[in-house]
């Protein structure tokens, strides 16, 4: 009997010990359904979204271009000795870029510059023999010489004048008598010798006008290939000044056709050794559709974005305009001018093209912070009586870290700026401001 009493204890502990193992069990169990029941709770940051003024603009496509290509390409024939460049050197206007081998030029110098020296000794001969010439006949420059008034035939006019007088006072004599037939002839003879000598006179003088016209010629003769030689002697110096080649702009050099030891000549087709592009400031050329070129002119500003750099703008000013449309794509080309001193941007890029028009707009913006971008979706959260209430958004304009929202968002709704990709719609949150 004592013996069951004791085995019946025993049972009863050991049901009692497995039945509070139970309960303990069951009441973990019932504790941790419910804080799974329990709504998370995420801690924001928010800001109310405010209306602001922003530029009004509507949007283009368009390609950017360097402001000034230019192909180099020598002047004259020759044999690269130096090369000064390669391809994505920056260059400056003047700089050397290739040097040829000088020493033609510098022998077809040289010569010419002997010939100048021998046309002047020419020239120099030529007027001495003007001046003498001249100094003979006692005539100036510019004067015109007179034969008469040479004086040998001067004095031998004077003379034979006296020898007429005497002859026809020797005839006169002799027909009464007077004198005899010798002293008519004697006087005859010496009249004749002076006419000869006349003749002769006129012939020096004419011999004299003669040389003096001769040495003239010969004096302006050398005097024009004096001319002739110095204009060789400036091809020649030109012809050595381009062995040196310079750049003709600053700018980057985009392609490079030059090598040392190269014989090069301007004669040959497409010859050139290097190309250089001006890259600051950038032409844009923006394709405007036919229906937006009323809003459009010189003077206007342009925002625009490339995918190099999504997250920037840079800005620009319309400067020309073409006078007429692409008849094909009906649509109008207009260049704007865009900075890029720092040259982050490229030729050949494509660019869309925001162009801001005069008029602002009234729009709500947000801080760029509270949209959550999901591919092409933006979503952004409101926050009212601690819950968050998603709205998928269109976004504008981005400007100083604010982001222009097109719907779903007054003015003065609370948005989340913080702890945006941890909220879903309906969540609780709690606001840390």
């Amino acid at each position: 009997m004592m013996k069951d009493r004791k085995i019946f204890a025993a049972l009863a502990t050991l049901a009692i010990a497995s039945s509070a193992v139970l309960n303990g069990c069951g009441s973990r169990v019932a504790n941790t359904n419910a804080n799974a029941n329990q709504p998370a709770i995420v801690d924001v940051t928010t800001t109310p979204a405010v209306v602001k003024p922003i530029p009004t603009y509507f949007e283009a496509t368009g390609n950017l271009a360097s402001d000034e290509s230019t192909d180099v390409a020598p002047a004259v024939a020759g044999k690269i000795a130096e090369v000064n460049f390669d391809i994505g050197s920056f260059v400056t206007k003047g700089s050397v870029l290739v040097r040829l081998d000088p020493r033609d030029p510098q022998i077809r110098l040289e010569q010419a510059k002997d010939q100048v020296v021998q046309q002047q000794k020419a020239y120099e001969q030529a007027v001495a023999q003007v001046r003498q010439a001249q100094a003979r006949l006692d005539v100036k420059d510019g004067e015109r010489f007179n034969i008469e008034t040479f004086s040998q035939v001067k004095s031998t006019k004077a003379n034979l004048e006296l020898a007429e007088k005497e002859l026809a006072r020797a005839e006169r004599l002799f027909a009464t008598g007077d004198v005899s037939k010798s002293t008519v002839d004697q006087r005859r003879s010496t009249r004749d010798a002076l006419l000869g000598t006349l003749d002769e006179a006129r012939s020096t003088a004419a011999v004299a006008v003669k040389s003096i016209e001769t040495a003239q010629a010969q004096a302006s003769a050398a005097k024009v290939a004096i001319a002739t030689a110095q204009t060789q002697v400036a091809s020649a110096q030109k012809a050595l000044n381009d062995t040196t080649i310079l750049s003709p702009i600053s700018g980057y050099v985009s392609e490079r056709v030059a090598d040392p030891g190269e014989y090069i000549s301007p004669s040959a087709p497409n010859t050139k050794i290097a190309t250089i592009v001006r890259t600051s400031p950038l032409r844009l050329k923006i394709d405007v559709p036919e229906q937006s070129i009323g809003k459009v002119g010189t003077g206007q500003g342009i925002s625009l974005q490339v995918t190099a750099y999504p997250d920037r703008n840079f800005a620009g000013t319309v400067v020309r305009m073409s006078p007429g449309l692409n008849t094909a794509a009906r649509t109008l080309t207009v260049e704007a001018e865009v900075p890029n001193s720092d040259g982050m941007l490229k030729p050949g890029q494509f660019a869309t093209v925001r162009i801001t028009q005069s008029k602002p707009e009234n729009a709500v913006m947000v801080p760029a912070s509270a949209i959550k971008a999901e591919g092409d979706i933006n979503r952004l959260y409101i926050i009212k009586d601690g819950v968050a209430h998603e709205q998928i958004v269109q976004v504008g304009l981005l400007e100083d870290n604010m982001i222009q929202v097109k719907n779903g968002v007054a003015e003065g709704d609370v948005v989340a700026i913080s702890g945006v990709d941890k909220l879903t719609d309906g969540l609780m949150v709690r606001q840390m401001n």
